[in-house]
């Protein structure tokens, strides 16, 4: 499992060179990661799912890993990461897809599913609901009004701040102090101290991941650093700009979410009132919510339920 029994490809698609982990045939399943991880965080998956008869195709996405990471933000906008992945499909002939994602990789394939639904059959978000755009305040303003200055997406904006922090680090600590998270609250720092320096390193590893698993990831950031998923962050106000045309648009094509009842701001942060709500009901209308035992890595951390979620909505689709 720790090299994972997969064929890599290096791609061109919109303008990047884009690694790409492929394994099995069949009907056509990507896997989108999020922050702070690579394909490689889909490691149980990948197995599951080309063994049950699917293509699948887990990217590293733009800015990350083994694909290029371009420095300036503006090219991380919800147009060039579905171009990335519009690219991807298109490479391995590809016309539909279903479509998983967990944290950014969620939102990458609800922005998908927003621009190009013919290309999506249907998709499972991991963590990420699909949200209403904010009609009258820019994002960025809006959190720094609700969880102030020293909230973790707010402190990621000043480029090389949160890239000299981590830097005090070396990439295994920064992994397990960011993917072995257990807190329930939003990640707000204390004033003045970063958020990196704020999280604990634990002193021993959950049962789910092992030391040698957490240095495939480290490894990969010590060659590219974080600015790439930095950029993520930093092109919050600009997608408000761009998507000011889907003001109000819905999802049409069928989607689970899976979430895990410990993750960061799941109670706290209202997103179960939310996604049981009337809102995204009306945005999602074709849509179920599974909700797990597990924090915010849910993939990796309960990788047998995620894999026969996973595996129930592709038969459901009779795909």
């Amino acid at each position: 499992m720790m090299t994972c029994d997969v064929n890599h490809h290096r791609i061109k698609t919109n303008g990047i060179w884009m690694h790409v982990a492929e394994k099995g045939s069949g009907p056509a399943v990507v896997l989108l990661h999020g922050f702070p991880e690579t394909w490689f965080a889909w490691r149980h998956q990948i197995e599951f799912l080309a063994s049950h008869g699917y293509h699948v195709l887990a990217p590293d996405l733009r800015g990350y890993g083994d694909t290029d990471a371009p420095l300036n933000p503006s090219s991380y906008t919800w147009f060039h990461i579905v171009a990335d992945l519009l690219g991807l499909l298109d490479h391995f002939a590809a016309q539909q897809a279903v479509v998983v994602g967990i944290d950014w990789g969620a939102l990458a394939a609800w922005y998908l599913s927003l621009l190009r639904p013919d290309r999506v059959k249907g998709i499972v978000a991991l963590d990420v609901p699909f949200a209403p755009r904010f009609t009258s305040i820019k994002p960025l303003d809006s959190f720094k009004q609700m969880f102030g200055d020293d909230f973790y997406i707010c402190q990621f904006q000043e480029a090389g701040r949160a890239e000299r922090a981590f830097a005090r680090y070396d990439c295994l600590t920064v992994m397990k102090k960011l993917m072995l998270i257990n807190q329930t609250d939003l990640l707000i720092a204390p004033p003045g101290m970063e958020l990196i320096d704020y999280l604990g390193t634990p002193s021993f590893l959950p049962p789910w991941i092992t030391e040698e698993e957490l240095q495939v990831f480290a490894d990969k950031y010590q060659e590219s650093g974080f600015t790439g998923g930095f950029n993520y962050y930093r092109a919050f106000d600009l997608n408000w700009e761009l998507l000011a045309p889907w003001q109000g648009s819905k999802i049409t094509v069928p989607a689970k979410v899976i979430i895990g009842d410990k993750d960061m701001g799941f109670e706290s942060g209202g997103t179960r009132e939310y996604i049981q709500g009337n809102t995204f009901k009306n945005l999602v209308p074709n849509h179920e919510i599974v909700i797990l035992d597990g924090h915010h890595f849910i993939q990796q951390e309960r990788p047998q339920q995620v894999s026969h979620e996973i595996l129930s909505f592709l038969q459901k689709l009779s795909y």
